[in-house]
């Protein structure tokens, strides 16, 4: 396992990842905008661009994130 690309701390289980929120040039240099679930472990990861959000005070705030598991399954319509 690796540490994840970048982590977002949130304060919402609901979170929308378009790739290109800091990036000057805006979503052209992005992927498709994806609304990612945060479930009971406290974080998701983007499928697309492999960001990570975490839920501020859930279970994954402040551990250790290069030894959690990859959570790409959280993404939705």
């Amino acid at each position: 396992m690796h540490p994840p690309l970048e982590i977002s701390r949130v304060s919402t289980r609901r979170v929308a990842c378009d790739g290109a929120t800091d990036i000057p040039g805006g979503a052209s240099l992005g992927h498709p905008r994806v609304y990612l679930q945060i479930d009971e472990t406290g974080y998701v990861d983007c499928g697309y661009c492999d960001r990570r959000f975490v839920l501020i005070g859930g279970p994954a705030d402040g551990a250790d994130h290069a030894k959690l598991h990859d959570r790409g399954d959280g993404a939705g319509l």
